[in-house]
């Protein structure tokens, strides 16, 4: 694992994709405005000149932190966004929660769309909302606060983020949260993703790449 001078992480790399450990605060592709033109595209590209124009396969929140897969080829991109369309790739998190969750474990299914009134901000619709569907467990208590671990079966924007925040879901929002509990800047989310799982995208071999939690 090598860091780079502007603080990206490689923590695996071959001629065909490379996965990298995201800070939070850090967004994944570049936003509107030459303010939001530094991402985690634009320092791959610079790491990689020789890569494909747009590498991202999927992406992580702005506030959220931990493994990201690049694609370096076209076939690459190509196979490894149908894993990910496909579900064939396991994901799992971290999170510390803002207070104190009873149950141990669970399954969490809501249905929530965008708001357009209030841009990113996602509202629970069973009607008109997609289903995100989430697998969770208790990993332990800090200081009046939750660990858990979070198994998305489904991949919703901030589907996460509102599973916890939600009164439907867990009722305590993460740590740090802007949208949904009580942060106040970029950088402070408590929700990292510290495991993905997927085949290499030309030999089919099975990978799996880690990486422990900031907080």
């Amino acid at each position: 694992m090598s860091t780079i001078p502007d603080g990206l992480t490689i923590v695996h790399e071959d001629t065909t994709f490379v996965v990298v450990d995201k800070p939070s605060g850090l967004l994944s592709v570049p936003g509107k405005g030459e303010a939001n033109q530094d991402c985690v595209v634009s320092r791959f590209r610079e790491m990689y000149p020789d890569s494909i124009v747009q590498p991202s396969v999927h992406r992580l929140d702005q506030d959220t932190s931990g493994l990201l897969v690049m694609a370096r080829t076209e076939e690459a991109h190509r196979n490894l966004s149908i894993q990910f369309m496909d579900r064939l790739v396991g994901k799992r998190y971290v999170a510390l929660l803002e207070g104190l969750v009873e149950q141990n474990a669970g399954i969490i299914e809501l249905a929530f769309r965008l708001d357009p009134d209030n841009r990113p901000y996602q509202v629970y619709d069973p009607e008109k909302g997609k289903l995100g569907t989430t697998r969770w467990r208790k990993l332990g208590v800090e200081n009046g606060h939750t660990r858990v671990e979070f198994m998305p079966m489904t991949g919703r924007t901030h589907q996460l983020r509102l599973h916890a925040a939600h009164e439907k879901g867990l009722g305590v929002p993460i740590v740090g949260d802007r949208l949904y509990g009580t942060g106040t800047a970029p950088g402070q989310l408590k929700l990292h993703a510290s495991v993905l799982r997927f085949r290499h995208p030309e030999n089919r071999t099975p990978l799996e790449f880690s990486s422990s939690p900031p907080f």
